[in-house]
C-alpha cells in the first residue's frame, strides 16, 4: 500500500469521527432542549403560564380612599375625601420627535415649567416605555377639562382620579387630626416588612392620621389589561378589582366643646384640655397657635410648611400634650394629698405666713405670692385655698421631704408616659437628689431650697397640661387615672357597623385613702368660695372646684408668668357627670390671668349648652373680652 492510499484512509476515518462527534453533540443538544422543554411545559407549566400572563398583562392601580374621621356623635365629619386628579404621560405613545411639543403644551395647561415634566419622564431613557409616568398630582378639574379639550394635541397624556384629604374642621383640630403626605424613603424602609405600602403611598404624618394610619389606609384596587411585548394594549377586555376604603374613625372629641374651648383661649399661646375623668375620653384639646391641615394639599405646600417650621411660636407643637411646664400651684393639689395621707402635719395645725421666708447659709429669700405681712397663720385647707407658698415651703421641706414628694408626684402620673394615642407627647419630669448628683457629676447636692421650689410646683419639676388634668382625675376617681384617649370607635365605612370600641383602661392607680381625696376636693371648692378664685370663678350654672397656678419664668417685676387653672365641675355631682378642665396660658402673652376666665367660659358653655358668646354674656365677661382686644 502506497503512502497516498494510507493518507486517504486516514482522512476518511477522521471525517467519520468528526461526523460521529457532531452527531453526538447534536443528539445531546436536542436531548437537553427537549428535557428543558419538557420541564417548562410539563413539570413547571403553571409557573411559566403565570409569568407569561404577567408579561402580557398590565395592571393599573385604582387608588383607595382613606377612612373618614368623625367626632364623638358620629354625625359631624372632621375629615373626608374629595376627588383630585393625577396627570400622566406614557412616553412610547408620543410620536417620534413630538415629545418636546407635547410636554410644552401640557406644561402650559398645568401652569408649571416644562422642566418639571422632564424630570419625571426623562424621555431619552423612557421613549420606548408604554408605562404611565405621573407628572403632576392634585390637579384641579378645570385643568383636566382643558387637557381633555386639547387631547388630540396631547398624545400619550392621560389622567387618573386620586382621592385627596379634605379637612373640614381646621384651626385647633389640626393638632388632633394631623395631616397626610407621600411616604418618604425612611418611612418606606421602616415599614416595608410590616405594612403593605408602596413607594407612592400616601401616609399619615402627624396626629390621628399617623397614629391610626393602618386603620385609615384602604386597600388599592387595580385594572388589568392585555398588552403586547411593547406594552401596547391589544384587547378591549379588562379585569377590575375595586378598591376598599379605610375604616371610619369616631373620636372622643365633641366638636361643640372644641370650638368653645378654642374661642375661650383665643389668640393666646397656650392650651385647654377637657376630659371625662371616669373614662379618659378627651372632649376637647386645644393648642394655639395651630395650622391648617389643608395646606399640605396646596400647590405651595413646601413653602407653607417651611413658614410653619420657622415660626418662633412653633405651631406644629401640641402644647396640651407635647409641652411641659412648671405646674406651679396646681401641684399643691398633690401636695395636700401627700400631706394628708402621710399625716406629715396635723391638717389644722397653722403655719404663719409673713410673705417671705429666709432659708440656708446664704440666707436666700423665698417669697409668697402676697407681699408682707403675708397671709398670717394658715392651716392646710386655708393654705390651699389661698395658695400660700410659705405653708407648702415649710411642710415640704421639714415634714415631707423630696423623696416622698417625688413618690407621690409619680403616683399621680408625673414624669411618666400618659400613653395618649397620638404619635408624640411629653412625660414631664420629677427631680430627685440622685438626678441632681448625676446631672452635676457630684459637684452639687440636693438642698432644702430645691425641695421648697418643688413643693410649690417650681424649680425642675415639669408636667404637661394633660398630666395636670390627669392628676385631678386621680382625685375625682379616688385613686385611679384612666388612659386618656382620642379614639372612641372604629366603624365599617360601608355599613357603619361598630367594629371596635375603646373601653376605659386604668393607667395609674394608688392606695391613698378615699377620705384624703374627699378633703382635697373640699379644699378645691374652698378655692372658689373663699380663696384665690372667689370672684373669677363665680358661675350661675354649676358649682366649680379649682386650683389656680402662676409659674414664674422670668423677673417678677416684668410679669413673666404662666397662667394655670385646674378645675372640675359640677362639684356636687357624681363623678360620672363631672368634667375636668385644665387651661394654661404661656408667659409670652400679656399677663391677664386669662386661664381662669377661659376655664369658666368652657364650663359655662358645656353645662348650659351655650355658645362662646352666650357663655361670655352669662358670666358678664363682655368687658374682659373688650379689654383683651385693646
Amino acid at each position: 500500500m502506497n503512502k497516498g492510499t494510507i493518507d486517504n484512509q486516514k482522512y476518511k476515518r477522521s471525517q467519520i469521527g468528526f461526523a460521529i462527534t457532531l452527531g453526538f453533540i447534536s443528539i445531546l443538544t436536542l436531548f437537553v432542549f427537549s428535557a428543558r422543554l419538557f420541564y417548562m411545559q410539563i413539570v413547571n407549566k403553571e409557573k411559566y403560564e403565570e409569568l407569561s400572563k404577567k408579561d402580557l398583562n398590565r395592571s393599573t392601580i385604582i387608588f383607595s380612599q382613606r377612612g373618614e374621621i368623625y367626632d364623638r356623635n358620629n354625625d359631624n365629619a372632621l375629615v373626608v375625601n374629595s376627588d383630585s386628579f393625577s396627570v400622566e404621560i406614557s412616553p412610547a405613545k408620543i410620536p417620534s420627535g413630538y415629545y418636546d411639543t407635547v410636554a410644552a403644551k401640557l406644561a402650559n395647561i398645568l401652569e408649571i415649567p416644562k422642566s418639571s415634566i422632564d424630570k419625571y419622564v426623562d424621555y431619552d431613557k423612557t421613549k420606548n416605555d408604554y408605562n404611565p409616568y405621573t407628572v403632576k398630582r392634585n390637579v384641579t378639574f378645570d385643568k383636566i377639562t382643558a387637557i381633555a379639550e386639547n387631547i388630540t394635541e396631547l398624545p400619550g397624556v392621560t389622567w387618573q382620579v386620586r382621592p385627596k384629604r379634605n379637612y373640614i374642621e381646621t384651626g385647633s383640630f389640626s393638632h388632633i387630626l394631623g395631616y397626610v403626605g407621600k411616604i418618604d424613603k425612611s418611612e418606606y424602609e421602616k415599614y416595608y416588612n410590616t405594612r403593605k405600602y408602596s413607594i407612592n403611598s400616601i401616609v399619615g404624618k402627624a396626629g390621628i392620621e399617623k397614629q391610626y394610619d393602618e386603620l385609615l389606609q384602604g386597600k388599592d384596587g387595580y385594572e388589568v389589561k392585555l398588552v403586547d411585548v411593547r406594552g401596547r394594549e391589544v384587547a378591549d377586555s379588562s379585569t377590575v378589582v375595586p378598591p376598599e376604603m379605610g375604616k371610619r374613625l369616631v373620636l372622643t372629641i365633641d366638636s361643640r366643646v372644641q370650638h368653645l374651648a378654642e374661642k375661650a383661649l383665643g389668640n393666646r399661646v397656650g392650651s385647654i384640655i377637657v376630659i371625662k375623668p371616669t373614662t379618659g375620653e378627651i372632649l376637647a384639646m386645644v393648642s394655639y397657635p395651630y395650622y391648617d391641615s389643608n395646606i399640605f394639599n396646596a400647590e405651595n405646600a413646601s413653602e407653607e410648611y417651611n413658614k410653619l417650621i420657622r415660626n418662633p411660636d412653633n405651631p406644629f407643637v401640641n402644647r396640651a400634650a407635647d409641652s411641659s411646664y412648671p405646674p406651679a400651684s396646681t401641684f399643691k393639689v398633690i401636695m395636700e394629698a401627700a400631706i394628708l395621707n402621710e399625716k406629715a402635719i396635723p391638717e389644722y395645725e397653722k403655719i404663719e405666713c409673713k410673705g417671705e421666708i429666709v432659708y440656708g447659709a446664704e440666707k436666700r429669700l423665698f417669697h409668697c405670692w402676697v407681699e408682707k405681712p403675708g397671709h398670717g397663720k394658715m392651716d392646710l385647707k386655708h393654705a390651699l385655698g389661698n395658695s400660700c407658698n410659705i405653708y407648702f415651703y415649710t411642710v415640704g421641706r421639714d415634714h415631707l421631704g423630696i423623696n416622698k414628694i417625688a413618690k407621690y408626684a409619680k403616683s399621680f402620673g408625673y414624669g411618666q408616659s400618659p400613653e395618649l394615642d397620638l404619635p408624640s407627647y411629653s412625660k414631664g419630669f420629677v427631680p430627685t437628689p440622685e438626678w441632681k448628683e448625676r446631672k452635676t457629676h457630684g459637684d452639687e447636692h440636693w438642698q432644702g431650697g430645691d425641695t421648697m421650689n418643688v413643693s410649690i410646683g417650681q424649680g425642675d419639676i415639669s408636667a404637661t397640661p394633660l398630666q395636670v388634668a390627669d392628676a385631678l382625675c386621680m382625685v375625682l376617681n379616688e385613686g385611679k387615672i384612666y388612659k386618656p384617649h382620642l379614639l372612641k370607635e372604629v366603624r365599617d365605612p360601608v355599613t357603619d357597623e361598630v367594629i371596635q370600641t375603646v373601653e376605659p383602661e386604668v393607667l395609674f392607680e394608688n392606695d391613698i385613702e378615699p377620705s384624703v381625696y374627699r378633703k382635697v376636693k373640699e379644699s378645691m371648692r374652698f378655692v372658689c368660695t373663699d380663696g384665690t378664685a372667689k370672684y373669677a370663678l363665680q358661675n350661675p350654672t354649676v358649682k366649680i372646684a379649682a386650683k389656680t397656678g402662676t409659674a414664674e419664668v422670668g423677673i417678677k417685676k416684668q410679669d413673666r408668668w404662666h397662667s394655670w387653672l385646674l378645675a372640675f365641675a359640677p362639684y356636687d355631682a357624681p363623678v360620672e357627670d363631672q368634667i375636668v378642665v385644665c387651661s394654661m396660658v404661656e408667659a409670652r402673652n400679656n399677663w391677664e390671668w386669662w386661664a381662669t376666665y377661659a376655664t369658666n367660659i368652657v364650663i359655662q358653655g358645656y353645662f348650659a349648652n351655650q355658645s362662646f358668646d352666650e357663655s361670655v354674656d352669662a358670666l358678664n365677661y363682655r368687658w374682659l373680652i373688650r379689654n383683651s382686644a385693646e
